[in-house]
Order: structure tokens, then sequence, then C-alpha cells
């Protein structure tokens, strides 16, 4: 069990607990203590009346116990316990309504125990929704997943290798209505999802500034103006003076860095074949990346760099991604939103 999910209750709450819990307790003991006057006077005999509010609210009672005890340990409550819960109040109701004396009396008798059917179900559901909230842990809801997704697994290989047509299609069909099954009534699986998306939109927003904000780096073409006269060291040889700043040294040359970033691919010159990817994975010592395939981090790295030097000016990071999409690469958007921050540090220490 992950601590991370573990709540404790606080005193408001613990207060509502109670408040919600006490009139269930008493009205269920309402119902018994109705079942046993019913009983009575039609019988006469205390000891027969005792027998019937056993039979029927005595028993719902230890259910129901049983059903809070094993909710509370995170435990699923068995099959039995849950119809026992309303089939022995039914019981109880059939015998009054069984031994009225008239029709009005027949339809008190019938409707007295089902008050401590209702008492029990509210008890057991309460107290999966504390052990919920305080654990995180669901376990009513992963009994019912499991037992669905274990219908569903033989249906879906009884629709793939089954011999009989006619077999197939039936497992077919209920694979479809079983799927729709799966995760419901789970409170923890929504909450769950709503974080995902939750995550992807932050995740999408942020791909949408950063390619709004971000600055393309384009290649300087030009001398540098102004650039201040080459210092000479007074007594010193030709070596020990700084070289004059040429429009061939003011020039950016971007360069493409793999991972390890010693590794340095330039850009194509002008007139030359373009640098292939099969080149640059080559160069940065990695495998070449497959279209459709899961990509390390290297080779990801690989591909945004010959997405973005692919054309002159070199590629934004939206549409570097737009590429990366097109092409058919397999990535998550935080990795590649982090190996474009990785290829853009590398051009700025370049610059």
């Amino acid at each position: 069990m992950n601590d991370t999910h573990k709540r404790a209750l606080s005193r408001g709450q613990k207060g509502l607990l109670i408040a919600a819990a006490v009139p269930m307790v008493a009205f269920g003991g309402a119902g018994a203590w109705g079942t046993y006057s019913n009983i009575a006077s039609v019988f006469h005999r205390s000891a027969t009346a005792l027998g019937v509010v056993a039979a029927g609210e005595g028993a719902t009672l230890v259910l129901a116990l049983t059903l809070v005890g094993l909710t509370m340990l995170g435990q699923s409550s068995p099959a039995a316990v849950r119809i026992g819960l309303w089939v022995l109040p039914a019981v109880a109701s059939l015998t009054g309504a069984a031994v009225a004396e008239s029709t009005r009396d027949a339809v008190v008798f019938a409707v007295t125990p089902i008050a401590m059917s209702a008492s029990a179900e509210g008890l057991g559901l309460l107290a999966r929704r504390v052990v919920v909230y305080c654990t995180g842990v669901d376990a009513e809801a992963q009994r019912r997943t499991a037992v669905v997704v274990q219908r569903l697994a033989y249906h879906r290989a009884r629709a793939a290798n089954h011999p009989d047509d006619d077999a197939r299609k039936d497992s077919e069909l209920k694979s479809w209505k079983l799927a729709k099954k799966v995760g419901a009534g789970d409170v923890l699986l929504g909450a769950s999802l709503v974080d995902v998306q939750r995550g992807r939109m932050t995740a999408g927003a942020d791909a949408a500034l950063a390619g709004m904000f971000a600055l393309p780096v384009t290649p300087v073409t030009g001398s540098v103006t102004g650039a201040p006269a080459p210092l000479a060291v007074e007594g010193g040889d030709e070596e020990s003076v700084t070289p004059p700043v040429t429009e061939e040294d003011t020039q950016v040359t971007p360069e493409i860095e793999t991972v390890p970033p010693q590794v340095v691919t330039p850009v194509t010159p002008p007139g030359e074949a373009p640098v292939t990817l099969d080149e640059i994975a080559a160069v940065a010592g990695v495998p070449t990346p497959v279209v459709g395939e899961p990509l390390s981090d290297e080779q990801l790295l690989v591909v945004l760099r010959h997405l973005r030097y692919s054309d002159d000016p070199p590629l934004s990071y939206r549409q570097a991604v737009a590429a990366f999409r097109e092409a058919g690469f397999v990535g998550g958007e935080q990795r590649v939103r982090r190996a474009w921050g990785s290829l853009m540090s590398h051009e700025e220490s370049d610059a």
C-alpha cells in the first residue's frame, strides 16, 4: 500500500460520519423491534417473535458487521455476504406477510424488515468510502474489475483461436460488452484519468508556449560591425599578436552535437549532399532511429537534430515537432521537449 495515499480523517469528518452512522443503526434497530412486535401480536409468544427477528434482522446484522469489518480491513466482501444482506430481510418480510391476519397487516409486516437491509448497506458503503479516502485502495472496485478483465481475456482468446466460427463471433460480441464494464464505478480510476488528462493539457500548453516564444538560432552571414582592432603585444613575435577578425571567423556555423556532447556534426554546406539520418546516427554512435519504434534519448536527439537542420534557416520547435510527428517517429511530448532543450543548450554554448 502506497504511503503517499494515506490520509487521516479530520475531527469534522469524524463527527459527520458518526452523525450519519447513528441514524442508520437506530433505524435498523427500530425495524427489528417492529418485526418482533408484529410477530408477538400474532403468536403471543416472545420466543417465537425473537426467533423470527434472529433469523431475519439478527442474521442481517451479523452480515452487516462482517461487511463493515472486511471493508475496514481493505478487503472485498464475498458474494454470499452481499446477497444475504437482502435475502434474509426478504425472508423475514415474507414470514411477516404470511402470518398477518389482514391485507393491511401483511403490507406493514412485509415492509418493516427492509429497514435492516437499508441500514446494513448504508453502513457498508460508508465504511468503504472511508477506507478509499484514507488508504487510496478500493477493494470492491478492484474485485469487480478483476472479474471483468478475467472474462474479457477469456473471450478475446476464444474469439481469436476457437475453431468454431459461431463461438468466435459470440465471444467477439461479448468482449465488446465487457469492455464497457471495465473500471465502471471505480472512483480512483476516474480521478487518475482526470490527472492524466490534466497532465497532457499542461504539456500541450507548455509546448505551444515554447513554440511561440522560442527564438530560432539564425546563422550570421555578415561580418561583425564595429569589431575592435586586434591588439599587438609590444616586443612579441607574430604568434603573440591576436589575428584579425575575418568574415570567415565571424560566421556562426550551427553544429549538431550528439550525446555525448563532444561529438559534433556540422550543418551541410551549400552545394553538397545533405547529411542523412544514418550518418548522424553513426557519428553519434547509436543505432539508426526507425519510424514507429520506441527511441532512446540519444536517438531522439539525433532525430531532432536531423529535422532541425533539414532546412535553412533551421526549423523552430513547433516546426520540428510537426515534422517529427509527420515522419511517424515515436516519442512522448515530455521527452521530445527535454531533448529539444538539450539541443538548444548545446547551440547556445556553441554560439
